[in-house]
Order: structure tokens, then C-alpha cells, then sequence
């Protein structure tokens, strides 16, 4: 007979998980079984013990066999999507979506909301007047098969015991794990049901992995994964130390996704817009697609206000902007030596942008613009950047987070690559 307690023990002392012990230990986690506090105990085992890639790949099938599994089999076109790790100014859903379904390829993106210095894709949407991103399985199907793109929240039915593990690792310790993060991620998508899927796994201080060995370890498990479940999977490694573009914050960053689809926007979003693309489109079997042409003629801008019409959304209504502003300005002559991405998304995040806990409302308007990047020339009294909130008291807090972790130096900086590394199945 299998109990919770022999499962802990066995992970406890370095052993090896069976089968047939992750499966009782996710079914009856699932059906509340087991207790928070029991499967808190394994979660912490399996973050000191670590796991082999049989039990990944056994807990992974375990989450996705919790809940339903989308058939999008029906929609009439290839499936393709993308998961990112997690950044700061990380819009590249935005634009990316339709520019990808612009190639008749279906994007079925079931997104997240922020917590904490990383923002949140539906949060983003939602600061567009009206934009719904609550759907039923059908409707989703009915939107791919019509537009090509959804960006919506995934069902609570798609693997529920993912979704108590996750928000139990948030508070017990346990999120840094990378059996954990693998498997809570890919079986997610994997349940989504798409044909193929691209992972850009965000390296550097802004990120959740800082180090780039860990990284690499982390994407080669989730392309095995993807793999080995029939879903045609690579990854990307790109670089998180600078904020990426110029805006962090709601409303914010869907100006500047719109300004990328009307085929402008900074260098840095469109590059790595058009690489995801790119990879998403091979996948889905077009490697000689052109994204950057689509960016440029409308096309890929087209199907972006189809989708947001279809989802509620108004095309027209201007986007939420703070009450207040203030600007922080740099107090030499120089160049923007150094800025980072985590001090960056603090102080968004501190503006109202972002949440604290789970459920809280956010700040549609709130947020960071960057004025000037790293490798930029700046003068004294220059603005570097320009807190936006609708509440003042937030600006002390917020300047506090950038004292001291951006710099200006001398000399120009190159920045370095964006991408770093290319994992593939």
C-alpha cells in the first residue's frame, strides 16, 4: 500500500519515486487527499534530492492525467505557440500571436497574470477597454479556426494539480526546483493540445534563472518532455539582464506592442518577435516564412485587432494612462553603462503594475519607461526613466528600487546578444 509518508521518506533519503507512487501522490494531492503540508514535505525533497528523467517525465504525465487535455485537432490549420519563462518588459505574446497566425498557423496562447517583478500577459490585455480573456474550449476552438490567434486563460480543468502544486511551491520555498518548473510547465502546454511549441527560457538578473548552465539544464528537460509527448519542441535562451524594450507596465507595453505590429517599436522586441516567429513557423512546417515582411505590410497588425474585436476588445478606446508621473535623470555626461532588469521590474511593480498576492488588482496605467538604455549616450538632467502611478506615494518606494543599480559610464557599451542559445529536440 502506498502512503504519503512513504512517498516523503523514500524522496527524503535520496531514493527513487516509482510510478505508481507519483501517480497516488498527484491523484490524491488532486482530489485533496494529501495534505498541503505532506505534499509541501515532497515538493522540498524533490528541491534538495533533485529528480531523475524518468520521474520528471512520470510526474509530468501525472499532472496533465489530473484534468482535461484540449482537442484542437479541429481548427483546420497547424498549431504553434510559445511559453516564456518570464521577464521584465516581456510583451513578445503581444505582437508575436497574430504575426505568427498572419502564416495561417494557429495560436492557442493560454497566458498567465504577474506576481511579483514579472508581468503578466492577461494583465497587459486587460488594460485594453473591454478585452475578455475568459473562454470555453469551444470557443477557443471557434476562434483559431476563424482568426488564428487566442490569448486567454487557461481553464481550471487543464491540469489542476498543477495548479495547487504551483501555488504551494510560491509560498513553501520550493519554485527554484527545475523538475518542478519543467513539469509545471510543460504540462500545461502540453495539455493545450498544440502541434508544436517554443520555449524562450529568459537568462540574467531580470529572470527567474540567473545562471545560464541551469538554464541550458532547464530547457533540454522541457524540449525532452515536449518531445517525447508528440509535441514538436525547442527552445530559445535570451538574454534578461537589461529590461527588455522601453516600457515595463500595462498599458505601457501594449503601446509599445502595437507600435512593433504597425512595424516600428524597439530594435530589441522586434528581433527577438521575429526569431520566436521564426521558430514557430518552421516548427508548424514553413521554415522559409518572412515574419519581418509581415511586421512591416500589415498583415500581422490585421489579424491583431480581429483578435482583440473578437475578444471583447475596443481597438479604438485609448489605453489607461497614470495620473502621475515623475522622471529620474542622470546627473553626468556619459553613457549608459549598466542597468538591471530586476531593480527595473521592482519598481514597476512597486508603481502598481504588478500584485503582491494572488487576486489583487493592479494599476492598468502604472509602470516604467526607459528613456535611455544601455549603450546610449545621456547628458546631465537627461530622463533615464518616467515612473508612471495613479498613486504618488508609490514614487519613494519605487526610485528607491533604481538607486544605485543602473550606472553611466564613460565609454560607449556594446550590448551583448540577445540570443543566447538554441536548444532543439
Amino acid at each position: 500500500m502506498i502512503t504519503a509518508i512513504d512517498v516523503i521518506r523514500t524522496k527524503r533519503d535520496g531514493g527513487e519515486l516509482t510510478t505508481e507512487q507519483i501517480d497516488w501522490m498527484i491523484a490524491h494531492y488532486t482530489s485533496g487527499d494529501v495534505a498541503d503540508e505532506q505534499m509541501s514535505a515532497l515538493a522540498m525533497a524533490i528541491f534538495l534530492q533533485g529528480a531523475n528523467a524518468r520521474e520528471i517525465a512520470d510526474w509530468t504525465a501525472a499532472m496533465i492525467a489530473s484534468g482535461v487535455r484540449l482537442d484542437l485537432s479541429g481548427v483546420g490549420r497547424p498549431t504553434s505557440d510559445k511559453h516564456s519563462t518570464g521577464g521584465v518588459g516581456d510583451k513578445i505574446t503581444l505582437p508575436l500571436a497574430p504575426l505568427v497566425a498572419a502564416f495561417g498557423v494557429a495560436v492557442p496562447q493560454l497566458s498567465g497574470r504577474g506576481l511579483g517583478h514579472t508581468g503578466g500577459t492577461l494583465d497587459k490585455l486587460e488594460s485594453i477597454k473591454d478585452f475578455n480573456v475568459h473562454f470555453s474550449e469551444e470557443g477557443i476552438a471557434d476562434q483559431l479556426r476563424d482568426i488564428g490567434a487566442i490569448v486567454c486563460a487557461a481553464s481550471k480543468d487543464l491540469a489542476p494539480a498543477d495548479r495547487k502544486l504551483y501555488a504551494l511551491r510560491d509560498i513553501t520555498g520550493t519554485v527554484e526546483a527545475i523538475p518542478l518548473i519543467a513539469s509545471s510547465i510543460m504540462s500545461k502546454k502540453i495539455a493545450e493540445g498544440t502541434d508544436s511549441l517554443v520555449l524562450d527560457v529568459k537568462v540574467g538578473p531580470g529572470a527567474f534563472m540567473k545562471d545560464l548552465e541551469q538554464a541550458r539544464e532547464l530547457a533540454r528537460t522541457m524540449v525532452r518532455l515536449g518531445s517525447d509527448h508528440g509535441v514538436k519542441t525547442g527552445a530559445l535562451l535570451t538574454d534578461m539582464s537589461i529590461p527588455l524594450g522601453r516600457t515595463v507596465g500595462n498599458a505601457l507595453e501594449v503601446r509599445e506592442s502595437i507600435e512593433v505590429l504597425a512595424g516600428g517599436g524597439p530594435a530589441d522586441v522586434v528581433e527577438l518577435t521575429v526569431e520566436l516567429a521564426r521558430e514557430m513557423l518552421a516548427a508548424a512546417g514553413q521554415p522559409d516564412a518572412d515574419p519581418a515582411a509581415a511586421l512591416q505590410d500589415g498583415r500581422a497588425m490585421d489579424v491583431w485587432r480581429r483578435m482583440v474585436a473578437a475578444q471583447g476588445g475596443d481597438n479604438d478606446a485609448p489605453l489607461p494612462v497614470a495620473a502621475e508621473t515623475v522622471e529620474v535623470k542622470a546627473d553626468k555626461d556619459g553613457h549608459i553603462a549598466t542597468m538591471d532588469a530586476y531593480a527595473v521590474g521592482v519598481a514597476g511593480w512597486r508603481l502598481g503594475a504588478g500584485r503582491t498576492r494572488q487576486g489583487e488588482p493592479v494599476q492598468f496605467g502604472a509602470g516604467v519607461e526607459i528613456l535611455k538604455t544601455v549603450g546610449e549616450p545621456v547628458k546631465a538632467g537627461e530622463t533615464v526613466f518616467r515612473l508612471h502611478t495613479d498613486t504618488p506615494e508609490r514614487f519613494e518606494a519605487a526610485e528607491e528600487s533604481l538607486r544605485g543599480q543602473w550606472t553611466v559610464g564613460d565609454a560607449p557599451v556594446e550590448r551583448g546578444s540577445l540570443i543566447l542559445d538554441r536548444i532543439t529536440g
